[in-house]
């Protein structure tokens, strides 16, 4: 009778949700929760007005999932690009004076971006992508939001990584904006396939 009741354990088990960390294993989008504080109320999409894709992509993994989002809703897309390029070697964050290293320890050392977004002022809704480095938004995202008027505007921020979450990244971008409708962010693995990102942006 003993196995009798170990199975019924083990039963009781699984049904409690032992094994919900199992669904974590494809590029499925995953929302996080915002950090402790922050409003829990998701605003209301706007159905009408110019939107756009704004992102910034080191490796491309980004620039993939902005054009297939901009692709599958028609909308316009501009790459947030420095003007002095990252070379491989300025990407080697295993090396604490890499670019990308000391950029991270310097929050002060924010990449001149090349151009700005064409009619800014125009557009109601912006898409913002950026990987996460270090739990975090690069420094020339950061930059980009800083530099820009967000008023008026509703903000969907995403982001791209292998192993790391989405941390406090959409709230301190937020705070760092100090205008405009921040929804919560989501974060996609390197590899989400096409159809998740299609099926994510047809939320909004």
């Amino acid at each position: 009778m003993m196995w009798k009741k170990a199975i019924a354990l083990l039963c009781a088990f699984l049904a409690a949700g032992g094994l919900t960390g199992c669904g974590e294993t494809t590029g499925a989008p995953h929302r996080e929760d915002k950090a402790a504080g922050a409003s829990s109320e998701t605003p209301m999409v706007k159905k009408d007005g110019k939107a756009i894709v704004v992102y910034f992509s080191a490796t491309g993994n980004t620039k993939r999932a902005a054009e297939i989002i901009a692709r599958a809703k028609g909308l316009d897309v501009w790459e947030i690009k420095p003007k002095e390029p990252y070379t491989d070697s300025d990407l080697d964050y295993t090396n604490d004076n890499s670019r990308v290293s000391r950029e991270h320890q310097d929050r002060s050392l924010m990449p001149e971006i090349d151009g700005d977004v064409p009619g800014w002022d125009s557009y109601e809704t912006v898409f913002l992508g950026y990987p996460i480095w270090w739990g975090e938004a690069p420094n020339i995202v950061y930059h980009f939001v800083r530099s820009h008027d967000f008023s008026g505007k509703q903000v969907i921020p995403f982001c791209t990584s292998h192993s790391s979450g989405l941390g406090d990244s959409d709230v301190l971008l937020e705070e760092t904006a100090k205008s405009g409708e921040w929804f919560p962010g989501t974060r996609f693995s390197g590899g989400v396939s096409e159809s998740d990102l299609i099926d994510w942006s047809r939320h909004f």
